[in-house]
């Protein structure tokens, strides 16, 4: 079997081009990778009274440099180019795309209060925080307290930007999308906290010139706060962008080919299937004694701690995809911990059964991991994707290997644990389901959250609304991310299914391993631009981009 392997990973890498890493890159290339720096370099703002300028003002003064930036970009004659560059064309021409969408339509800087939200004390499971973000952030979590001569510089640089952020946040916030106004305020409420335990650190608080500037830093978020919350009364308006701005973004920015009524249906099918497919389960398994749960620190350390060591070894015996030496730390760093009952929400229920089913989601963890340590040759891929891109990507797969590790026996050890993984997936798609309606003005945030709410089987979403509100507020935020878990997932079984057949047609053997190990290498890219790349066929591309 690992001869055959091996075999058909290096037809594959010789047939595709878009697979090669030693690939010779033409002028053409070389040109748009060119317009590639020079268009990172343009998408930072300039600096204003000490942070990012995200006034109209300016906005408008630099359109025109970004149109002559765009229109090299599509005078470029791209006949001719390698699979793999033409898709770095596109994926460039995306994020673009989203640059315009967000000056037309989005517009975070004056929509969202939590546009401006600046200390973020995680890392992101996927390659960018998610939701828009502005360009100064401060990411505590690549901090080691006491704090070195350079960090602490680092630091304090990172935080005086608080401080005028916030002030021209005052003038910039003049938005009257209502829900998300009122939610972007527990987000800005949330910085104070992080703020104070900031002061906790070691080493910080006897810093008397680093306490100074995280306490100035805590009162000028207070004021925001205190001021959106004055604002709040005046804001009456919708905070979804509507069907028609919702179909143009998913296809020329995140570059999904499914409208907002194809998602609709999708999620729909999804929701019925998971219910159905559940249902099906407990019958088959209703005979068997209930998964006990983990009841105390020890049992849960000893329970995830054994199901990291199972799902690392499934994959790697059974070939599920080429196990890396940083698979493993990747995935212990996010084991989690013991929660008692009475304080799990969604997530923490399922992990406290059966860990296997999240950690499959973990999948995330390994791809960053290969980002860390195996850094992507072409530049225009080395960095994550501009405006939550990845979505479809890195949440699809994600999703999409909870189900494929349980249809390749995961769970033969535990038939039970099948189960876990038909209600997530029946929860991401209620979820998804409701911020469809939300983006539409049918349905308020509530509303949305009500459907993921009591479509979720169960009741394991009714056990508090803390994480319920925080997914709904985050799809109002960044259109296409609730749906993107299913839609990626769909996305990514068709091209599944589409090289399962090419290679059929031509009487050769399907290796998941072959196509897992060929999506990680392609980067982070939306899954329609990796299916042209995987199989050759454009035709979701063409399809979207059509005029």
């Amino acid at each position: 079997m690992q001869h055959r392997f091996l075999r058909l990973l290096f037809t594959l890498l010789i047939s595709l081009p878009a697979m090669t890493n030693g690939l010779t890159r033409g002028d053409g290339h070389a040109q748009l990778v060119a317009i590639y720096k020079t268009w990172r370099a343009f998408e930072k703002p300039p600096m204003k009274n000490g942070a990012p300028d995200y006034t109209q003002a300016t906005f408008t003064a630099r359109m025109p440099a970004f149109r002559k930036i765009h229109q090299q970009l599509l005078s470029m004659d791209t006949s001719g180019w390698p699979v793999e560059q033409q898709v770095d064309w596109h994926l460039l021409l995306a994020e673009m795309n989203g640059y315009d969408f967000n000056f037309k339509v989005l517009k975070p800087w004056s929509r969202d209060p939590a546009f401006y939200k600046s200390i973020f004390t995680e890392r992101s499971d996927v390659p960018a925080h998610e939701g828009p973000t502005h360009h100064a952030i401060t990411d505590l979590w690549t901090y080691s307290f006491p704090l070195s001569h350079t960090e602490r510089v680092r630091l304090m640089n990172d935080l005086k930007v608080i401080v005028p952020l916030n002030t021209q946040a005052k003038t910039n916030l003049t938005g009257n999308a209502r829900e998300l106004w009122i939610a972007g305020i527990r987000d800005i409420k949330t910085q104070v906290t992080d703020l104070k335990e900031l002061l906790t650190q070691p080493g910080v608080g006897s810093d008397k010139e680093l306490s100074t500037e995280i306490n100035a830093a805590i009162i000028s978020t207070i004021d925001l706060v205190k001021w959106l919350e004055e604002k709040s009364a005046t804001k009456t308006g919708p905070s979804g962008i509507g069907k028609d701005n919702y179909n143009w973004y998913q296809k020329n920015v995140h570059m999904v080919p499914l409208s907002w009524d194809d998602q609709v249906m999708l999620l729909k099918n999804e929701l019925d299937r998971a219910w159905s497919s559940l249902k099906l389960e407990e019958h088959r398994n209703r005979k068997l004694p209930a998964i006990p749960e983990a009841d105390s620190p020890e049992s849960y350390k000893m329970l995830s701690e054994n199901a990291a060591k199972s799902l690392l070894k499934f994959l790697d015996k059974e070939e599920m995809v080429t196990v890396k030496d940083y698979f493993k730390p990747a995935l212990d760093e996010h084991l989690g911990s013991f929660v008692p009952k009475e304080k799990r929400n969604f997530f923490y229920i399922t992990s406290h059964l059966d860990p296997r089913p999240l950690f499959s989601h973990f999948y995330h963890w390994f791809e960053l991991a290969q980002m860390d340590k195996e850094p992507h040759p072409c530049e225009i891929r080395r960095t994550p994707t501009l405006y939550n891109i990845f979505d479809s990507r890195n949440e699809g797969m994600a999703t999409a290997v909870e189900e494929i590790f349980m249809n390749a026996g995961l769970y033969d050890d535990s038939p039970r644990s099948r189960e876990i993984v038909y209600i997530l997936i029946a929860q991401r798609a209620a979820r998804g389901l409701g911020s469809l309606y939300a983006h539409a003005n049918m349905m308020s945030m509530e509303e949305a959250g009500n459907i993921h709410m009591d479509y979720t089987p169960r009741g394991w979403m009714k056990t508090e609304k803390e994480l319920r509100i925080f997914e709904q507020h985050l799809y109002m935020r960044q259109p296409g991310y609730g749906t993107s878990y299913i839609t990626g997932k769909h996305l990514i079984d068709h091209a599944i299914a589409t090289m399962a057949r090419q290679q059929e047609s031509k009487k050769e053997y399907f290796s998941i391993r072959v196509f897992l190990d060929a999506m990680n290498a392609m980067g982070d890219i939306p899954v329609s631009l990796g299916h042209w790349q995987l199989t050759g066929d454009s035709s979701q591309v063409r399809e979207m981009l059509k005029k």
